[in-house]
């Protein structure tokens, strides 16, 4: 697999568009920070490492709709952006998840803070 978080977002996006109420991920720390940001912001209720399953996480999807949830930065085209360039998605109705130097938040926390970052994710 060459892209793992891809991977998750695809994984999540196709449980929320079937229905599904959890889904199964492997597991990494990226993945459990970025989890962290889209949980804070409602789009999954929460996610936990079981122990009939070891090396995944098994995550809980809200009734909050995700009309669409995709990768921006990918390993062959990196996507960087400036504290004074940071986009909004649909006007400030969506939320776009930034890896920064002080860890991974939300496109409005890093604004707040000053730091740009590294594109990971848009999600509406």
């Amino acid at each position: 697999m060459n892209d793992p978080i891809a991977d998750m977002l695809t994984r999540i996006r196709n449980a929320s568009m079937v229905g599904k109420d959890t889904v199964l991920i492997p597991d990494s720390r990226i993945k459990r920070d970025i989890l962290k940001v889209i949980q804070a912001k409602g789009y999954v209720d929460g996610f936990s490492s079981e122990k009939e399953t070891p090396g995944y996480l098994t995550v809980k999807l809200s009734d909050k709709k995700m009309q669409k949830i995709e990768r921006v930065s990918k390993p062959g085209c990196r996507v960087y952006t400036k504290k004074s360039d940071i986009p909004s998605v649909l006007q400030g109705m969506g939320m776009i998840v930034i890896s920064t130097s002080r860890g991974v938040m939300t496109g409005s926390e890093a604004k707040k803070q000053g730091l740009g970052g590294e594109i990971i994710c848009k999600i509406y």
